[in-house]
């Protein structure tokens, strides 16, 4: 029976029935088919070398997006094959791709050292300038465990049982390694090039258990072409010096000890610029929203009626009296369970249900930067951006149906705003759709996509193309659709941060409502939204991003007063007081050190701006401004240096309400 390919330009033709992709290839063009690494039908990828069935045809050749999967999957099958070839004996295990590379764990009696790495690269080469076929079988159980036990594999062995009855077993051959593997593969090892690079050997327990024996696992990176490669080492050398944990021990900003894993001890400079990123959200808010707060610890039984002691309890910090954990005889005891709240919108929900509200006064708009607790593992914790307790900036939008659009294009402008402030121009808004788990009829979720949809375009069409908009089917929340908000910082890297997101579960679990004109109950929908996200995280970003040389008027410390001699120093002061009285946050430098030696310890600590002063500055009242990351000095006027500080320590917002406030003056006049 023929087969029949419907190809991407429209055109539809036959072949005979065990054609394959390669055959296809070659009947196009020769040149194609030396290019094809792989084809994809109905958009699945297979190998070269399967037959093809009847769908929508795509030669996949090494420049194709989805290449970069097949070139990392076969760089650690030559990886694996490189290590068997240099130490005999040393049984393989699982070796998946992940985002940005490959890895690939081993059991070895002496675990491996980054010593190895070089080594194993160079075999890796070796093996690729090979140019081996890989090639494809299929096995019986049987035979799999007996081949794999008789060499000695006993992972893999284990690895068999776990397949279930009924899947084939395929075995790909590269030369004459092999391994048991679910593919697919490209159609040789030369195709995977040589822009791989191995990076860091860790411990990691067979199957993730610390009961089973520690493995070793080596992390390698590969891309279609060297300039790829080459920009992803740069962007990882770049990370590590901006690196926020690295960036907060120089700038004095917090620290994590054992007491308190995965909660912030925030020291006064970093504690400076949190309440300074709060001020800047509170006045973005102010007018708009009201701001409320509700209690951390409630008790279970509100966290049962919401959902989340049965959806996310793993999450969740639960708590007893002290008294009731220290005297179980006491029947007098307060013996109930309370958690610390992981999220703010309950408490939300219990705050717009108290007094009856009219369709009149929605939208209600209440805002939070409420402290929430989320158990999270103690390997994932990452300084600022993975920890235990932190603040959101969030908030909770309870408006009719009719009002969900505009509220989510208002909410989006806000975003938006926000992020240019900080300066985030590339941002990405996706709309995440129903996953397979969730509550809440399919109609409501008809009308809140299709209302959600609408709204992704326009903010397309608002930008004129400058925000990318995309799709993630499945990933919306339990609840309800969202929009997730990722923002692109200075070397690339993007970072997922806002969410607007609507929710049918808690109005209806809580019973809220609200009289409309009828004089009949209706239910608000619920819209979560938030900027920040956790403030800390944010935070994070922000140092990184920066690389520590933040804005002068977000700095922890905005300027430093230096003086050359001990005769400028009363000079220096009068300086100090002038910057604070104009607003800004100033430390002096009066040390009897040399000045080059106060300019390097300061930059150090990614101060801005250092004002130096010396005798003949104090006598002609005037200063030298020194910026961080430059070996030039700026002499200023003392009234000129005032008024040009005091004007870039202004934060953007409260420029552009002045600006605003007078245009409105000027149309009055």
């Amino acid at each position: 029976m023929a087969v029949s390919l419907t190809f991407p330009d429209g055109s539809v033709r036959s072949y005979d029935a065990g054609a394959t992709g390669k055959d296809v290839a070659e009947s196009i063009s020769k040149s194609l088919a030396k290019k094809a690494i792989a084809v994809a039908i109905d958009g699945v990828v297979r190998d070269l070398s399967d037959p093809v069935i009847d769908g929508k045809i795509e030669i996949v050749t090494r420049t194709d997006p989805r290449a970069l999967e097949l070139i990392r999957h076969d760089a650690a099958h030559v990886m694996a094959e490189a290590v068997q070839e240099l130490w005999p004996g040393t049984q393989v295990t699982i070796g998946p791709v992940i985002e940005n590379g490959f890895y690939y764990d081993f059991a070895k009696n002496e675990p491996f050292t980054t010593d190895d790495l070089p080594k194993i690269e160079k075999k890796m080469k070796e093996i690729i300038a090979r140019n081996k076929p890989f090639t494809k079988e299929i096995w019986s159980r049987e035979k799999a465990k007996q081949v794999f036990a008789d060499k000695g594999e006993g992972y893999k062995v284990e690895l068999v049982d776990a397949i279930p009855e009924g899947q084939d077993l395929k075995i790909y051959h590269q030369g004459d390694w092999f391994d048991l593997c679910r593919g697919p593969h490209m159609a040789s090892t030369g195709q995977i090039g040589t822009a791989f690079k191995l990076m860091k050997v860790a411990g990691a327990y067979w199957r993730g258990d610390s009961n089973n024996p520690m493995l070793t696992r080596i992390y390698g990176t590969a891309w279609a072409e060297q300039e790829d490669l080459d920009r992803y080492l740069h962007i990882l050398e770049e990370a590590e010096k901006r690196d926020h944990r690295k960036l907060g021990r120089e700038m004095d900003l917090y620290h994590f000890q054992e007491e308190g894993p995965g909660v912030v001890f925030w020291h006064s400079k970093g504690w400076r610029m949190f309440q300074t990123l709060t001020a800047y959200m509170r006045r973005r808010l102010a007018g708009t929203y009201e701001e409320v707060n509700a209690p951390q610890v409630l008790d279970a039984s509100l966290w049962e009626t919401s959902g989340h002691w049965g959806w996310y309890q793993e999450n969740m910090f639960a708590v007893k009296s002290a008294y009731a954990f220290t005297h179980p005889e006491d029947k007098e005891a307060d013996n109930r369970v309370f958690a610390l709240k992981p999220m703010n919108c309950p408490g939300h929900v219990q705050i717009f249900k108290h007094g009856l509200k009219s369709y009149r006064e929605l939208p209600i708009r209440l805002a939070e930067f409420g402290i929430v607790h989320r158990y999270e593992a103690s390997g994932a914790l990452h300084g600022l951006m993975r920890v235990r307790g932190f603040t959101q900036d969030d908030a909770h939008v309870f408006c009719t149906d009719e009002q969900m659009a505009a509220e989510c294009l208002r909410i989006n402008q806000l975003i938006l705003s926000v992020y240019e402030d900080f300066g985030f121009h590339e941002v990405v808004v996706k709309l995440s759709t129903r996953p397979e788990k969730r509550v809440g009829s399919d109609a409501l979720w008809d009308r809140a996509e299709s209302v959600m949809m609408e709204v992704l375009k326009t903010i397309e069409q608002q930008s004129e193309g400058r925000i990318k908009t995309g799709i993630l089917p499945g990933e919306g929340a339990f609840y309800g659709p969202k929009f997730e908000y990722t923002l692109r910082d200075a070397i690339g890297r993007e970072w997922q941060c806002g969410t607007t997101q609507v929710d049918f579960n808690l109005p209806e679990r809580f019973g809220a409502f609200y009289i409309d004109h009828n004089s009949e109950k209706q239910q608000p929908v619920m819209i979560h939204r938030a900027i920040c996200g956790s403030m800390e995280r944010f935070l994070g970003i922000l140092i990184e991003n920066f690389a520590g040389h933040m804005p002068l008027w977000f700095a922890p410390v905005q300027v430093v007063v230096a003086t050359i001699t001990s005769e400028a120093d009363d000079y220096g002061r009068e300086v100090a007081e002038l910057l604070r009285d104009a607003g800004l946050h100033v430390e002096t430098d009066f040390r009897n050190e040399k000045i080059n030696y106060k300019v390097r310890e300061h930059s150090v600590g990614k101060v801005p701006v250092i004002v130096v002063c010396g005798k003949r500055e104090a006598e002609e009242r005037t200063v030298n401004i020194r910026r961080l990351g430059s070996q030039n000095q700026t002499p200023m006027t003392l009234a000129e240096a005032l008024s040009s500080l005091a004007d870039e320590a202004t934060p953007p917002d409260v420029k552009r309400k002045a600006a605003e406030k007078a245009a409105r003056a000027a149309k009055v006049a």
